[in-house]
């Protein structure tokens, strides 16, 4: 998108010592003629954890989005009507990373600010803690807390009329890495659809590791007891012991349960011709819900993450598409899911978070998930394909 496609306001910019922690604009102070109505605004929170932590809110007739780029541009929550992508955790303050310890816990300090409905676990490295060639490797990477350098508000100025969100995740440690990452939040308004864009590039004179899972997270009202999670399934298997019990039931949702702890299942889906699948997750009666769509070429494995615990604890379950599964980097890389991005290449990663208000809107959804599925095969694989 060029400076003369699009209204550009920029918000942070450290190569530029900019920083405006207030911000608001809607349509009427834009000399956009016939674009609907929206908001668009910034503020800076204060007091505790959060102190410093940013928030933007894009805000349509019928959507509101709310991300933070103090924590690498992640979604905190996406509602439409009485419909909510998120969930409640016990972190209830938007925690600013200047807060956080990743590799406390033995490298869980990760959890000490987790509560976003989308956090992107990457892109140097993700999954569970663990050593390669003696350094740590922290619960799910760091770009879900590194501040964005820079922030860039742009909105079409002609039909229909889409707001982009930008910013820039930079991973750059001397000797190690130089991964910047270009993410892009993007709503069209009267649409009930967010999409992302994210472009990795490898800035380093040698070929650098990416791994990336996007940890999309939701909670009630979608999730309840009987709520069920559709997906057009190549292969599923157990991530380790405990979830081998649950195998016979993955696809259902237990209300809070004390001490359920978390069951985790790693899939390989199947998709359309253009390489697209759905996942889709929706209520017990079925006219509420959530359809996540992505392309398998960019992310082919997918995790299943039920965390159907006390409300307290978090009730939530994980839709987690990724380069890779939730293991350590070391066995991930044993498996062969390491990727590798050449010096100066660049990839792309595009998912869609659909909010499903109607029973319609999620009957849809389903169908286009059978219709992916067909009658091909699925492979269940009993045993976990790996052991922490």
């Amino acid at each position: 998108m060029t400076a003369s496609a699009a209204k550009n306001i920029v918000l942070t910019d450290t190569a530029n010592n900019i920083e405006i922690s207030e911000w608001s604009v809607e349509n009427r102070n834009l000399d956009i003629s016939g674009a609907p109505a929206f908001l668009i605004s910034k503020k800076t929170l204060h007091g505790g954890k959060q102190e410093g932590s940013t928030l933007i809110t894009v805000q349509t007739d019928n959507l509101k989005v709310t991300l933070i780029p103090t924590r690498g541009m992640d979604i905190y929550e996406i509602v439409s009507g009485d419909v909510r992508l998120g969930w409640d955790s016990p972190v209830d303050e938007i925690v600013h990373p200047a807060y956080m310890n990743l590799e406390m816990r033995g490298g869980l300090g990760w959890l000490d600010g987790f509560n976003e409905m989308m956090v992107r676990c990457g892109f140097e490295w993700t999954g569970h803690p663990g050593e390669e060639n003696g350094r740590l490797m922290s619960l799910h990477g760091r770009a879900g807390n590194t501040p964005a350098s820079k922030v860039v508000v742009s909105i079409d100025e002609t039909p229909p009329y889409a707001i982009h969100i930008k910013g820039l995740i930079k991973e750059n440690t001397f000797k190690f890495s130089n991964l910047e990452t270009w993410t892009t939040l993007t709503v069209v308004p009267g649409e009930t659809t967010v999409k992302v864009h994210d472009e990795l590039t490898n800035l380093s004179d040698y070929d650098r590791d990416y791994q990336i899972i996007y940890h999309s997270n939701f909670g009630a009202p979608i999730l309840e007891q009987g709520a069920k999670v559709e997906v057009a399934v190549k292969e599923i298997s157990p991530f380790n012991d405990y979830a081998v019990n649950g195998l016979k039931d993955w696809q259902t949702y237990l209300g809070p349960t004390k001490n359920f702890d978390e069951m985790v299942f790693n899939l390989v889906p199947y998709a359309d011709d253009q390489g697209m699948t759905t996942v889709l997750l929706h209520n017990r009666k079925g006219d509420q819900g959530v359809a996540v769509k992505y392309d398998t070429r960019q992310l082919p494995v997918l995790t299943l993450w039920k965390n159907t615990d006390t409300v307290k604890q978090g009730y939530v379950t994980g839709i987690e598409p990724g380069t890779s599964y939730a293991y350590p980097r070391q066995i991930e890389r044993e498996q062969g899911r390491v990727k590798t991005l050449a010096a100066g290449a660049t990839q792309s990663f595009d998912l869609e978070y659909h909010v499903l208000t109607n029973s319609s809107a999620v009957k849809h959804a389903s169908q286009e998930i059978k219709k992916i599925q067909g009658k091909k095969d699925i492979t269940v694989i009993s045993q976990p394909m790996a052991i922490e």
